[in-house]
């Protein structure tokens, strides 16, 4: 008589409470594709029965505080090179492995790092949002669940369009130069690409 397969979600989750380890769930996409949508979304489903938190790929810019402001705004900001990955995978195998982090914080108005860093505690589940989060090998290989939420060009830089203007400080000549300069063809060349990794393809933006 054949053997019943074993239950693979027990398993799975009684492997992660042995080790005290955190699920990672990883979320990329496109600029304003909606990603922090959806990590909000997740946090307020489960918090009732998890301890989650969203950790921001954008808080992990480079530090700048070294360089001009005419310097920090030649510098390609939707390129993978402009965010310090290896400190983000650093501090996620951190929480993962149940030690707080004090955590970097951005200021978009002056294109550096600012001052302030927030403390950070362990969670049983951690939701890293960002660009490059399913591109980079390293933090690809952190996440347990890999999401890419995928939303039409035209959408997305109109919402870009409103948040820079409206939270960044920028005007709507500086999102526009951006977007055609550096933000397409850096979306075409790395972040489209990285949906191949993902486990689950989000269409239509995060509130789908």
């Amino acid at each position: 008589m054949r053997k019943p397969l074993p239950n693979i979600w027990r398993m799975w989750r009684n492997t992660y409470i042995d080790m005290k380890k955190s699920v990672i769930i990883g979320i990329a996409g496109g600029s304003a594709s909606g990603k922090t949508s959806l990590a909000k979304r997740l946090v307020k489903a489960y918090s009732s029965t998890n301890s989650v938190l969203i950790i921001r790929q954008d808080d992990y810019y480079k530090d700048q505080s070294d360089m001009t402001m005419e310097e920090r705004l030649k510098v390609n900001y939707d390129h993978p090179l402009a965010f310090d990955n290896d400190f983000l995978a650093l501090q996620l195998k951190t929480l993962s492995s149940g030690e707080s982090i004090m955590k970097p914080t951005y200021d978009f108005t002056q294109y550096t790092r600012a001052q302030a860093v927030e403390k950070v505690d362990p969670s049983d589940v951690i939701v890293v949002e960002g660009l490059f989060v399913l591109e980079d090998p390293l933090i690809r290989s952190l996440c347990d669940i890999k999401i890419f939420v995928d939303t039409p060009a035209d959408v997305r830089f109109i919402r870009r369009l409103k948040r820079d203007v409206r939270d960044r400080g920028r005007t709507m000549e500086n999102v526009m130069d951006q977007y055609m300069n550096t933000v397409r063809v850096m979306h075409e060349t790395f972040i489209e690409p990285s949906k191949r990794y993902a486990d689950v393809i989000v269409p239509e933006g995060g509130r789908n």
